[in-house]
């Protein structure tokens, strides 16, 4: 549990910053080169590559070199501790709701 838990969080920190979310943003897209990502950000080319590290060592994205050329792609099942996560506490939260809302009729009535 607490090793998934460590994933999680190293997930979110990667998450929180705008220009990693930029970036899996257009990774959704499809694969590009980190050059073609760069391009869009307003920072240098190794400030750049800080973030690609992240996002790589969190497991998000995963890259390859060929030649020169580095290119990166989504890690979809990474993901999925996300969206796990995100039910698990949407759960919860309907849960608590759900008993809020009776509690409020039950009152009413």
């Amino acid at each position: 549990m607490a090793q998934h838990s460590a994933v999680l969080d190293g997930v979110f920190v990667a998450l929180a910053d705008p220009t990693r979310r930029a970036v899996v943003r257009r990774l959704g897209r499809g694969p590009a080169s980190v050059g073609d990502l760069a391009k869009d950000a307003p920072m240098t080319l190794p400030s750049f590559m800080k973030h690609v590290r992240v996002l790589e060592s969190n497991g998000l994205i995963r890259t390859a070199k060929s030649g020169r050329v580095r290119t990166c792609e989504l890690n979809k099942e990474q993901f999925a501790l996300v969206e796990d996560w995100l039910a698990e506490q949407r759960g919860i939260w309907t849960g608590r709701t759900d008993r809020l809302e009776q509690f409020v009729t039950e009152e009413n009535a």
